[in-house]
């Protein structure tokens, strides 16, 4: 017996000397970006399709429900040229994002970012070249008209050779109301498929953390979406007055059969259990 309490002991020191990580001590929102995102990718991708569709490299870029504006903070740290717009209606995680970046940038680079709290359907910037809604945070209009009236302000808000960059999930897990649980370093990120009316295509999703302690962060997160299809977002993105609308897909690694990071031009896709794509409008 004491044996065993010894090694759960040594366990747990381990822990806490890794990443050991409790509810009351954590912040969602950091949890979300150690979880959910990955800047320097978003950036490399953007990157790849602007070289590949323009034949030149993208300066500016506006950030949709840009949460704490982890890729506009990214992008204006990669390159002295690079400018970027961040739009939320959440004081509370712009409050924090805005401290991120005063802490990640320096003088300069805080000079070419803009973190606005504002509704993507009415707040104006300077048109940019590349509009982003990534975290699929557009499946919060559930109508068809209400997608639109975004698309058409994602348009104008592009210059003349802008592309519009959206993310887009499904496969058939997609539909299943589940659980999945992913190992971080000193916690457990948990994607609560909670609902899905397979009637109105709306779904209710949660994000929990769960802590070594055994304390959690249940529903830290709630999203309540329409699960749209990308037939159905590229005939929005053309009938919104986009000229055309390519979707970018991530190859499979044959030895693991996960995602290899490779992402390219498909017309046709893979009827897999759950998939990531990018659908690009093309002004």
């Amino acid at each position: 017996m004491s044996t065993t309490r010894t090694h759960k002991e040594g366990a747990r020191a381990r822990k806490r000397k890794k990443g050991w990580r409790t509810a009351a001590e954590s912040n969602i929102h950091d949890l979300y970006e150690l979880s959910v995102q990955d800047p320097d990718n978003e950036v490399d991708i953007i990157s790849q399709i602007w070289s590949e569709q323009r034949g030149r490299s993208c300066q500016s870029i506006r950030e949709d429900f840009c949460g704490t504006a982890a890729v506009a903070i990214r992008w204006v740290a990669a390159d002295t040229s690079h400018t970027a717009v961040g739009i939320d209606l959440d004081d509370e995680v712009l409050a924090f994002a805005n401290t991120k970046a005063s802490e990640q940038l320096d003088e300069q680079q805080l000079k070419r970012i803009d973190l606005r709290k504002g509704d993507v359907l009415s707040t104006a910037s300077d048109t940019v070249d590349c509009l982003l809604a990534h975290n699929f945070s557009y499946f919060i209009f559930k109508q068809r008209a209400k997608v639109i009236e975004y698309f058409q302000t994602a348009l104008g808000g592009l210059g003349d050779d802008g592309l519009f960059i959206l993310d887009a999930y499904g496969g058939s897990d997609s539909f299943v109301e589940m659980e999945e649980e992913r190992d971080m370093d000193g916690f457990t990120y948990v994607w609560d498929q909670h609902k899905y009316d397979p009637v109105t295509g709306d779904v209710v999703n949660y994000i929990h953390f769960r802590f070594p302690d055994g304390t959690r962060l249940d529903k830290a997160f709630t999203y309540e979406w329409r699960l749209w299809t990308i037939p159905e977002i590229r005939e929005m993105l053309i009938e919104a007055g986009f000229s055309s609308v390519m979707v970018y897909w991530e190859g499979t690694d044959d030895e693991t059969e996960e995602g290899n990071g490779e992402w390219k031009v498909v017309t046709q896709g893979e009827a897999c259990e759950g998939w990531i794509a990018y659908v690009v409008g093309v002004k």
